[in-house]
């Protein structure tokens, strides 16, 4: 029986100043049709599916009055070899 290791999450998460979240590809692979997706109360400006290579990063302005309680933002990517995934990102 082959035993896969579990893929690790590609991305880091940072906030910066104000409303400002900065997500940056930490592997050393790039990452295709990267796009963010905000579900619950917050708000968010619409972003193009991006390509983000190693070392890249991707910023975005989120507000709500309460995120951490009612909203959650799922990033969506493609690794080069077609596969895709997905990240729930709490506040």
């Amino acid at each position: 029986m082959r035993h896969e290791h579990a893929y690790r999450v590609p991305l880091t998460v940072d906030r910066g100043p104000g409303h400002v979240y900065r997500f940056t590809n930490v592997s050393g692979e790039p990452l295709h049709g990267v796009t963010l997706t905000l579900h619950g109360s917050g708000v968010m400006g619409a972003n193009p599916p991006t390509r983000l290579d190693p070392g890249q990063s991707l910023e975005v302005d989120i507000v709500g009055r309460a995120l951490a309680r009612d909203s959650i933002l799922v990033v969506r990517w493609f690794r080069p070899d077609g596969v895709e995934y997905l990240w729930r990102v709490s506040f």
